[in-house]
């Protein structure tokens, strides 16, 4: 069997039980899927501003988050890993602050920010940007010891011993957290859009659910699952290109 359709034989066949039973259940709170894709294609393509000002703002909101979040967790990753010193000062500050739940500081940036894109942009940054921080501190400890001696016997200067030796060791753990904070932001941004606003794909998704509009209110969960698997492929995507000189396991070869 084709490999494409061998990995989308089980989803394939989860829509389709799902399309049966909704269609004996004739239940309005679960729709089933070929009314979900008209009531999507009614609410974007038919009414494509709909699109232009929930759709596109919630993925800008998302990418500059994760974007800003990613260049915070590197830089200071990178620089806290390479320092056990500057580690035992601010690791207990690190976890304090990660173990806060970023909804729960949804409230704190309303004030500091309003309502508005800085509020959004401030909890979607707060939250991911610790999976990259800390992959980023692990992968700069983890450069091999006969590497750190050959560049202290050559000199060779400290920004090409970073942007040379520490950044390609750590990449790996680098990309690892920035997959887990890619997720995450989807359901930072979703959240953030909840409270004081009135545009994005969370506000849509609580306006439908008030108007007992469930059809559409599933339509915008979808929308998010096929963001969340684009999004993840294309940053798979980029990971394969950038570390193609890495030897990959069998799983990944066949892949």
């Amino acid at each position: 069997m084709n490999r494409f359709l061998q990995r989308w034989t089980v989803f394939a066949g989860l829509v389709a039980v799902w399309q049966v039973l909704g269609w004996l259940a004739d239940d309005p709170f679960f729709p089933p899927p070929s009314e979900i894709l008209t009531a999507a294609y009614e609410w974007w393509v038919v009414e494509p501003e709909n699109f232009t000002e929930h759709v596109v703002p919630s993925v800008t909101r998302l990418l500059s988050g994760w974007a800003i979040a990613s260049v915070i967790g590197v830089s200071l990753g990178l620089l806290l890993g390479r320092s056990d010193r500057a580690m035992e000062y601010a690791g207990p500050l690190l976890v304090f602050l990660r173990s806060i739940p970023p909804p729960a500081l949804v409230p704190v940036f309303l004030l500091l920010f309003k309502a508005g894109t800085s509020m959004q942009l401030a909890t979607i940054v707060f939250g991911v940007v610790w999976p990259v921080l800390l992959n980023s501190v692990d992968g700069a400890r983890s450069v091999d010891v006969t590497k750190v001696d050959t560049s202290a016997v050559f000199r060779i200067p400290r920004w090409q011993w970073v942007l040379g030796v520490v950044l390609p060791a750590a990449s790996p753990k680098i990309f690892a957290g920035l997959r887990v904070s890619l997720s995450l932001s989807l359901v930072l941004m979703v959240i953030s859009e909840l409270v004081g606003t009135d545009n994005g794909i969370g506000s849509q998704l609580m306006q439908a659910q008030r108007e007992f509009d469930y059809t559409r209110m599933w339509a915008g969960i979808v929308l998010l699952g096929v963001l969340g698997y684009g999004l993840n492929t294309a940053l798979l995507a980029v990971e394969r290109r950038a570390l193609a000189w890495q030897p990959r396991s069998r799983d990944e070869q066949h892949a």
